[in-house]
Order: C-alpha cells, then sequence, then structure tokens
C-alpha cells in the first residue's frame, strides 16, 4: 500500500489550510502539486485511488479548516447558531441573526445534495492532472472577467453603512443603544439578501465539485454579481464554507480509523495542524484584503499557472 511521507504530509497540510480560503482551489493544488512533482508524490498523493491513505488524510486537513473557521468566527457562529434556535423555539423570523441563520441553511442545500451525488463521480473521472489544469485555468478567467463586469457596472465597492440608531422605548431620545461592531453590521446587511439570490450564491459551491474550480472563488463571484462588495462577499463565502467543509469532513471521519490510515495518524495529525492554522491566518487575511482590493490577482495567478501545468504535461 502507497505510503504517505512526513514531505507530503507538511507541504500539502499547508497548502490546502491556504488554497481553501484563498479563490484559487485547494483540490485543484492538492492534485497539481503531486503531478507536477512526479515520482512518489504522484503515487502517493492520487485522490481517484481508492486504496491511497491520501484520502483519508485530506479528511483530517478539511476538518481542521472548518474549525479554524469556527474558531475564527465564533462570535459571528453563537449569534447565528442564537438566532436559529430561537427562531425555531417562537417559530419567528424577526431578528437579523435568525434571518442570517435560515439564509445559510437554505444556501447550503444544494451544494450538499450535489455533493452527496456527484462528488465520487467527478474525482473519479476529472480529478486528473490535465482536467485539473484547465479548470484551474477557467477558474481565474471566471475570477478576472467578474471583476470586469463589475467595474463596469459599479463605480464603487463600498458596503452601505448602517445610520440607523436604535431608542430604547420609553426613554429620552438621547439614550441610544450601542451601535453594532463592524462584524455585526456586516452580518445585518447579509441577512438583508433575498431567499433567491441567496440560495444561488450557495448554490456557485457546487462548481467547485471540479477539481480547480475554487469554492470561496465561486461564492464570491455570486456575491458580486448579486451586488455585494468585496468585504460582503467574502464574509458570506465563508459563513457558507464552514457547514459545508465540516460536513465534508465528518461525514468521511470514518475512513481515519480504516485500514487506509494505518500508519500514517502522525502525519495527518501534523498536516491537519499546518492546515487549521493555514487557514486561520488566510481567513484574517483575507477579510482585510477584500475590503479594498478585488479578486483580479488570484485570477491572473490561475490562468498562468493552469496554463503553464497544462504546457509541462503535454510535453512531458
Amino acid at each position: 500500500m502507497a505510503s504517505l511521507s512526513w514531505l507530503e504530509a507538511i507541504v500539502i497540510g499547508a497548502v490546502q489550510g491556504v488554497a481553501e480560503l484563498f479563490p484559487v482551489s485547494s483540490l485543484g493544488h492538492s492534485i497539481l502539486i503531486p503531478a507536477v512533482i512526479g515520482g512518489s508524490w504522484a503515487r502517493d498523493l492520487d485522490v481517484t485511488a481508492d486504496k491511497s491513505p491520501y484520502l483519508a488524510f485530506v479528511v483530517g486537513l478539511h476538518v481542521a479548516t472548518a474549525i479554524a473557521l469556527i474558531i475564527y468566527f465564533r462570535r459571528d457562529w453563537a449569534r447565528i447558531v442564537r438566532g436559529l434556535v430561537t427562531s425555531i423555539a417562537r417559530r419567528d423570523v424577526s431578528e437579523p441573526h435568525q434571518r442570517l441563520a435560515w439564509l445559510l441553511v437554505l444556501a447550503t442545500i444544494p451544494v450538499g445534495v450535489a455533493g452527496l451525488l456527484l462528488d465520487h463521480v467527478f474525482r473519479v473521472y476529472l480529478a486528473k492532472p490535465i482536467p485539473t489544469a484547465l479548470f484551474l485555468a477557467a477558474n481565474g478567467i471566471v475570477l478576472i472577467a467578474a471583476e470586469q463586469l463589475r467595474r463596469r457596472g459599479s463605480s464603487t465597492d463600498e458596503p452601505v453603512t448602517e445610520v440607523m440608531p436604535v431608542v430604547v422605548p420609553g426613554q429620552a431620545a438621547h439614550r441610544r443603544l450601542p451601535r453594532p461592531t463592524e462584524e455585526e453590521a456586516a452580518d445585518r446587511r447579509l441577512s438583508q439578501l433575498p431567499i433567491g439570490p441567496a440560495v444561488l450564491i450557495g448554490a456557485a459551491q457546487i462548481a467547485a465539485l471540479l477539481p480547480g474550480i475554487s469554492r470561496s472563488g465561486s461564492t464570491m463571484v455570486a456575491g458580486l454579481v448579486k451586488g455585494l462588495s468585496h468585504a460582503d462577499a467574502a464574509r458570506f463565502s465563508f459563513l457558507l464554507a464552514t457547514p459545508v467543509i465540516l460536513a465534508a469532513g465528518l461525514l468521511k471521519i470514518p475512513d481515519l480509523a480504516g485500514p487506509d490510515a494505518r500508519g500514517i495518524l502522525p502525519q495527518v495529525l501534523v498536516g491537519s495542524l499546518l492546515s487549521g492554522i493555514g487557514a486561520y491566518l488566510s481567513v484574517k487575511y483575507l477579510t482585510r484584503y477584500f475590503e479594498t482590493r478585488s479578486l483580479r490577482p488570484f485570477g491572473i495567478y490561475c490562468v498562468v499557472a493552469g496554463l503553464g501545468c497544462l504546457a509541462l504535461f503535454l510535453v512531458r
């Protein structure tokens, strides 16, 4: 049976944590890096092989990435979960975080169903170097095109700022509740999304089942098309990704206890730790990056990397 070296675990674990949240496709990089290096890397890190320990390894990476997202957005998720629970208990959707909770639930359903039905088929037949390189280049073209379309259709990317002071009933007008934090204000803006656009943004994650297509990239593009700012589109993308990545990992946790993972659990732990750290640092960086910048640099990178890998595979 193929093994998993420490160097492979360290490199792929670090890349997974970063590439999962950057709009450059973690799955695409997990396929292309071993293919470019070749040799034992191509044998050990083959996602199409049913008996490869690589699949069990990837499970640990996904769980670690999801945990990192939960930790970073812990205050948001506390409000969202509380909103969902109170909404069910009261049979009411009247508060922003109640509505945001239901938007996230509804927007996650399409990719959940598609993942259960199509994940194995796409992994077996499309998760190969040449198709992945083509999809990565296509991912870059979509990111660049989305920015061009947005630039033509809008002159500003500043999110609408809420300036609605809340007055406590029965008290003087000057007694107001504390202003919401930036995070709370962002979540309130997202909660105002109509159900249809929110579900369409969530459904854009289905494209990420194709190796080389980025989950965060596809949802951000959909969010920009629906009028969100870069910052809000990125935030909604990360919130949407959390339950999907966590569910994908937890559903396959038994793989870590199976024979395919025998002998590589230390590598899984190290790779997962690096993946979690990389994901946390990435989301911290990207939430600030998208306050003032665009998807264009990532699009250029994907086009260059995808076409470069394709040329290498064709001449090798």
